[in-house]
């Protein structure tokens, strides 16, 4: 039986809140019902995943769920044999990057949050961020898994710091980006803003090299490989109306230029009581 259907629609998220009819309810719940069945579960995730953005309280709903995380988790575990050796077609890759974006809604809901990172399920993820295919398929299994790992860091918590910092995520983001195609490769992403800027996308950029540059090994790697229009002002009138990103990015040039040894001020609490 579904345990957190009745949560106010109205109190997360940055989405309006959305009244649901009670038909549209029930659907929600017949969907979540559906993903622990292999024979309806296909269309049980092509369904979720449209309404993930429209669903506020659909997270708690799918944690609380029996069986419907180890149904995602399964979907995960059933394409390991497909990815080596690399034979992952687009319909396999759109069925579990289905599952992965409600791995990611589960992910982004501060209710459900903590509970995903004590239960380890970024670890799954692992051999999907080794893959080094360049076919679109395995382009968008990567993505898709990073756009997971970037749910968790999008408020701050220490605890999701902390956890990713013990983990070879951040090295395997790193990876990624040498040797991924323009589609995942954060620093190929910063040259074409540059040609043609984007000051939404600048931002999750800027945020993501902000957040690597917390892992000493990876702080180390960015002094050498950073784009140099991250250096320069090349974005200045891109984000000449953007405080907060242009105070990231002189946030991550400090910590680059801050000698091997010496502390990291973002080693500090990230929230002052």
């Amino acid at each position: 039986m579904l345990q957190a259907g009745g949560g106010n629609p109205g109190q997360t998220g940055q989405q309006p809140p959305v009244v649901l009819s009670q038909v549209d309810r029930e659907k929600i719940y017949l969907w979540i019902i559906e993903l622990t069945s292999p024979e309806t579960r296909e269309n049980a995730l092509q369904e979720l995943s449209k309404k993930r953005e429209v669903v506020p309280d659909l997270a708690p709903m799918l944690w609380h769920s029996f069986g419907t995380v180890a149904a995602l988790l399964q979907e995960i575990v059933n394409i390991y044999p497909a990815i080596n050796p690399p034979h992952l077609t687009a319909h396999q890759s759109n069925r579990v990057c289905n599952a992965l974006a409600l791995l990611q809604c589960v992910a982004s809901h501060p209710e459900t949050r903590s509970a995903f990172l004590q239960a380890h399920i970024p670890l799954f993820l692992y051999p999907f961020l080794h893959t080094v295919s360049k076919t679109r398929p395995f382009e968008y299994l990567r993505l898709t898994s990073l756009g997971v790992i970037g749910a968790l860091v999008k408020t701050d918590e220490q605890e999701v710091i902390n956890f990713l910092l013990t983990t070879e995520i951040i090295p395997l983001c790193l990876r990624i980006m040498e040797s991924g195609s323009e589609l995942s490769k954060t620093g190929k992403m910063v040259l074409h803003l540059s040609k043609e800027p984007s000051g939404r996308l600048l931002k999750h950029v800027v945020r993501c090299y902000l957040r690597l540059s917390d892992n000493p090994r990876a702080r180390e790697a960015l002094r050498q490989c950073l784009p140099d229009q991250l250096k320069d002002n090349t974005f200045s009138n891109c984000l000449k109306d953007d405080n907060s990103t242009k105070r990231w990015l002189l946030q991550l040039q400090q910590n680059l230029e801050a000698p091997t040894g010496v502390p990291d001020p973002r080693s500090m609490p990230l929230h002052q009581q």
